[in-house]
């Protein structure tokens, strides 16, 4: 499993807003719902499921599009990654089990049916086909995997609360920096759009440093029932298959 982990340490050089992609919420609602556009919503999910290779504006558009998705429901739980967390504490992930990883599979698809884009279930694919042998569906995994983290990355800067990265998801935030093989600390949420993920050592970079990363969670905002508290407790980590909690 260490080939699949620590995938975007060079993502710490954290693109410049000039060019990041910032989701336009008009022009995506408008494209993935227009049956003639290349980026209607049914073509573009029907693909990834069936792991075809999607261009960069595809992925944007597919992960930010599920915002509008029925299936969206960012804060209802889904027994099947807890399911997936709990067999994944006691599994011997040097020499797994056939049936652990007929079972781990099994809980991934049905994981997906609530959050298709997770990095932790994805990365749990590529694990369990890598160890079945199944090359062709673990490449296609990996490739997912890795263009869901790079439409985080270019969503923002990530260093300011201004040019934030956007998620549909809080899982994904810190999926995102444990990604990066960082460690860092308790998510804080500071505004009703934004939460900031510090990290426990500053890292250089070419212009500075980055103490942290700030991530827009809006999205989960806006689908936020009313009687519901805001209030996340469990996450993946990459580095070390391990869940912590925080709120």
């Amino acid at each position: 499993m260490k080939r699949f982990l620590g995938i975007l340490v060079a993502a710490l050089i954290v693109p410049a807003i000039s060019w990041a992609k910032v989701p336009d919420e008009e022009d995506i609602l408008r494209k993935i719902i227009d049956r003639s556009s290349p980026y209607f919503y049914s073509s573009l999910m029907m693909r990834y499921r069936n792991l075809e290779q999607l261009t960069e504006e595809e992925y944007h558009y597919l992960y930010y599009g599920y915002a509008y998705h029925e299936n969206y429901k960012p804060l209802s739980g889904c027994k099947a990654i807890d399911d997936l967390y709990a067999t994944m504490a006691n599994l011997d992930t040097e020499r797994p089990d056939k049936e652990d990883i007929r079972y781990i599979i099994t809980l991934c698809e049905e994981a997906m049916l609530y959050d298709p884009f997770s990095p932790m279930v994805l990365n749990m694919l590529i694990y369990a086909y890598g160890n079945c042998g199944d090359t062709i569906k673990e490449q296609a995994y990996y490739r997912h995997l890795n263009a869901i983290f790079e439409t985080i990355k270019t969503s923002g800067d990530g260093r300011g609360e201004k040019y934030p990265f956007h998620i549909i998801m809080f899982s994904h935030a810190t999926e995102f920096v444990a990604s990066l093989g960082v460690e860092h600390r308790s998510a804080k949420i500071i505004s009703r759009n934004v939460e900031y993920i510090p990290l426990v050592e500053p890292r250089r970079v070419p212009d500075g440093r980055i103490k942290g990363f700030y991530f827009d969670y809006s999205r989960v905002y806006r689908n936020k029932p009313d009687d519901v508290t805001i209030k996340r407790d469990r996450t993946w980590q990459f580095n070390n298959l391990g869940v912590r909690e925080y709120k």
